[in-house]
């Protein structure tokens, strides 16, 4: 008697994994780095609704500017892990008017209860950046000067920049991120995203 071959379903295909997606967003102030409200500060599905997206690398509910969202894994950790030395670009505007000392000392790293800093690039801006009008304003006192610098550095501590300016003597009064990378904060409104190519990181292209 002649046995019939046995029947096997062939294995099903797995799944392909989903396209990688890069979104830039400008975050307002008083948005939480997170899509989930949290006390008096918002979050991002007020301004977001794309479903498989996370932030990488966060942002101070009070600092405002570019913030990047991805659903890919490693191309999250490549921009927030402070070990791929990607440079992030802020916007400072600081009380006072930082002379040539404080701004060295910026660039040679300063103290903090952390540890001190790696050296920051840093320049005054001669003129405000152009940016929207904050809400709500920042609080100024008519008796004291203020003025905006351009700080890049490639750390990732908590309210690093804020720190940073208080150590050598200028609070920070507002905070705006106009860059991470290659990414820019250009074209977009407080509030407004835009997808961009996701970079071919596997090959270190950024």
């Amino acid at each position: 008697m002649t046995q019939r071959p046995t029947l096997r379903r062939p294995a099903s295909a797995p799944a392909p994994a989903p396209k990688a997606r890069l979104l830039r967003f400008n975050k307002p102030y008083g948005v939480l780095s997170q899509f989930t409200p949290e006390g008096r500060w918002r979050g991002l599905k007020d301004f977001i609704a794309e479903p498989g997206v996370y932030v990488a690398g966060r942002l101070d509910a009070d600092s405002e500017g570019l913030l990047l969202l991805t659903n890919d894994g490693q191309l999250q950790a490549r921009i927030s892990d402070p070990r791929h030395k990607m440079e992030k670009t802020y916007w400072v505007q600081v009380e006072g008017i930082p002379d040539d000392a404080a701004l060295d000392a910026l660039r040679r790293g300063v103290p903090l209860n952390d540890g001190p800093t790696l050296p920051a690039r840093v320049r005054r801006l001669d003129s405000p950046p152009a940016l929207w009008e904050r809400d709500p304003p920042i609080r100024v006192r008519q008796n004291i000067p203020d003025s905006w610098l351009e700080l890049v550095i490639r750390e990732g501590r908590n309210r690093q920049v804020r720190r940073m300016t208080a150590a050598v003597g200028h609070p920070t009064l507002r905070l705006v991120r106009a860059a991470i990378g290659p990414y820019r904060l250009d074209g977009l409104a407080p509030g407004g995203w835009a997808e961009v190519a996701v970079p071919n990181y596997q090959k270190n292209s950024f």
